[in-house]
């Protein structure tokens, strides 16, 4: 159970937006010359307010066109121009602001060659040294992380697993189930990025969240031998759902953005790392269950159903507050 509201508990206490991926996105490209045009995209903090958070260039920098800034959806962008002599490579640029310890900053750089870096700030220490060129080795490797630390930083989505193995018994049974659900978001994951498949994202959120719901109240209904669709065909009811789970997961991508030098790479290794991530997750899991129904320690009814009630209430409260923000 303290498993459960320990996942639970940062997705209620904080946005509460789970995996609507909402970082502050700098991105800088190189025009030549030491010039750079900068977009700079900050969540909003209300209709007229924005979070606090600041680009810091290096010394010597100098800025040709004041900032022109707009809301746009659920964020404000800030577009202008630099110009360092030497250019920005081997430079660092950090992030300062009120709001820096509190939400995720991506940055990308994109230069003359049509090549990229991409990094994800740890919120520690939220600033990164503009590299030059990358091989595909190193751009394999930061879409890894990046595919590691999204999944384990995608509550909606772990919740959903979790329901899931309470559920589901039996290795060969989780094998299938999870299986399903890897195939299923990796299609629509690679479809969507890809631009065969374009979806809304409000959308897909809130059926993401009432999928959570759906599978929470089927471990209710398992426990006192009702027997659903997902106890009966767990796999069916893994890729069903996993499909929109994967337009999730290309809605973080989006934000990121993919290298023009190394788009299969870049893709693939994102992927990867989200599984990696994710079996992670489910062999901790599963362990925990295990010991859990191991103890046998006799336990009244409503603290054995404690965890997926608890996922229940969190979907249902995201599954309202994300149709509410269709309008």
């Amino acid at each position: 159970m303290l498993f459960v509201l320990l996942l639970a508990l940062p997705a209620v206490l904080g946005t509460a937006q789970a995996d609507v991926f909402r970082p502050a996105y700098l991105e800088l490209t190189e025009e030549g010359d030491g010039v750079y045009r900068v977009l700079w995209k900050v969540p909003a903090a209300g209709d007229n307010m924005r979070l606090s958070a600041y680009v810091l260039f290096p010394e010597g920098t100098e800025t040709l066109t004041q900032p022109r800034a707009r809301k746009l959806g659920d964020a404000w962008v800030e577009r202008w121009t630099v110009q360092r002599n030497g250019g920005l490579t081997g430079q660092t640029i950090a992030i300062s602001g009120k709001a820096v310890r509190f939400t995720d900053v991506i940055a990308r750089v994109e230069r003359l060659d049509g090549s990229a870096q991409v990094e994800r700030l740890p919120l520690s220490r939220p600033e990164f040294i503009v590299r030059a060129a990358a091989g595909t080795g190193e751009i394999a490797w930061s879409y890894l992380v990046l595919g590691v630390e999204h999944i384990l930083g995608g509550i909606d989505h772990l919740l959903f697993v979790f329901a899931l193995l309470l559920v589901v018994r039996g290795g060969q049974r989780i094998l299938l189930t999870i299986t399903a659900f890897t195939v299923a978001h990796s299609l629509t994951l690679a479809a969507a990025t890809l631009g065969w498949l374009a979806v809304p994202g409000p959308p897909v959120e809130a059926i993401i969240a009432l999928s959570i719901m759906f599978v929470a109240a089927e471990a209710v209904n398992a426990h006192y031998g009702r027997q659903g669709i997902t106890a009966r065909a767990p796999w069916v009811v893994a890729f069903s759902f996993g499909l929109l789970h994967g337009l999730g997961f290309a809605g973080a991508l989006a934000e990121i953005g993919l290298p023009d030098t190394a788009v299969p790479v870049a893709l693939l290794m994102f992927n990867i790392g989200v599984e990696l991530g994710q079996l992670a997750f489910v062999c901790v899991a599963m362990l925990f269950l295990a010991v859990l129904r191991g103890l046998k320690i006799q336990m009244p009814q409503q603290i054995i159903l404690l965890p997926a009630y608890a996922i229940g209430i969190v979907a249902a409260f995201w599954t309202l507050e994300r149709t509410a923000s269709f309008w």
